[in-house]
């Protein structure tokens, strides 16, 4: 399957996490933060990557609305382009495993790879109530290619 943005070689089951993942993916890749936002609850926690790094030095995460609304314009709304390519998946409980690459441009037109695997919970409506990015920057910066 191929969306915008989105391309999906992996089991695609119906699962309240996995349509959370794949709603999750498009509306980044559309650039449109108030759908996105739309799909977390209140107190929804984004971990992105999994511990400290540049983007979370506490490594704590983003938790809450106004923290993710500011985790997207601190970097997801600076992407000028992004592409998730999810080669497995794994849904059971209120979960789903993927394994993905992201490719992400950024306004310069420099590309990175981030090879991850992304968690997606949701709660009984199949709102997100977390998403937990385990990738190593270290790996996605060797990856940086600068514009042509």
């Amino acid at each position: 399957m191929t969306l915008s943005g989105i391309t999906w070689d992996a089991p695609d089951a119906d699962h309240p996490a996995r349509r959370a993942a794949l709603a999750s993916q498009t509306h980044v890749s559309t650039k449109d933060k108030a759908a996105w936002l739309a799909l977390f609850t209140e107190d929804a926690h984004i971990e992105d990557p999994v511990g400290p790094s540049f983007l979370d030095p506490s490594g704590k995460g983003h938790q809450g609305t106004e923290a993710i609304s500011a985790f997207w314009d601190g970097y997801i709304g600076l992407m000028s382009g992004f592409h998730a390519h999810t080669t497995d998946s794994f849904a059971n409980g209120p979960s789903c495993a993927n394994v993905t690459r992201l490719t992400t441009t950024l306004a310069d037109g420099s590309q990175m790879t981030v090879d991850c695997i992304l968690i997606y919970t949701v709660d009984e409506a199949g709102l997100l109530t977390s998403i937990r990015a385990h990738w190593e920057p270290d790996r996605a910066i060797a990856t940086l290619k600068p514009s042509s």
